[in-house]
């Protein structure tokens, strides 16, 4: 239990930063439709994974839970484009290139497909 409580802090926290983070960057782009503050978010995210995630590998210095916290919780909620990046990461550092490339595939093909078939959806629902 304390460590879905810890991931749910953690998503909170995520998301509130996520909202002030890219609405910061945001108010400062003169081009309103660019979504700057989305992109800076997601690479900031990845960043962020990928210092944390080597430090936790080489130092062996995040508990479970505070593993949970931080990579689940938080950057889960900041940006779940850092888990995805990472996990491909990951994937092509074991050697497993092809599953890599699957995953990326997958990810970006059958992401953009739902988008589309939700808006479908909802289109003809609510005509």
């Amino acid at each position: 239990m304390l460590q879905v409580l810890l991931v749910g802090l953690g998503g909170f926290m995520g998301a509130v930063l996520r909202y002030v983070v890219g609405g910061l960057v945001q108010s400062f782009v003169k081009d309103g439709v660019f979504p700057a503050g989305t992109l800076i978010v997601n690479l900031l995210g990845c960043f962020i994974i990928g210092l944390l995630s080597q430090f936790a590998e080489s130092r062996d210095w995040l508990t479970p839970q505070t593993g949970s916290f931080i990579f689940v919780g938080l950057l889960g909620a900041f940006t779940t484009f850092s888990t995805f990046s990472n996990e491909s990461m990951n994937l092509f550092r074991q050697g497993d290139s092809l599953s890599g490339f699957f995953y990326i595939g997958v990810h970006v093909l059958l992401g953009l497909g739902f988008v589309w078939g939700g808006r479908v959806l909802a289109a003809q629902i609510w005509r």
